[in-house]
């Protein structure tokens, strides 16, 4: 896994294999991502029950806080 874009591109992410950790796909937080660019500036993010943190962590790549 990797962060897609933003200031943290191209970085990959580690994380423990775990039962029932199931991490979203590339292509999917790509989609998710795109279509919340518009507002995603500056905006506060809260990734509850985040797993392996690949959304928090590719909305704070993205400028969000």
């Amino acid at each position: 896994m990797r962060i897609i874009a933003g200031r943290w591109r191209g970085r990959k992410l580690n994380f423990p294999v775990a039962p029932g950790l199931r991490p979203t796909g590339d292509r999917v937080r790509e989609t998710l991502f795109n279509w919340l660019q518009p507002s995603l500036s500056g905006a506060r993010c809260l990734d509850l029950y985040a797993g392996s943190g690949a959304l928090g962590l590719e909305a704070a790549s993205r400028g969000a806080a």
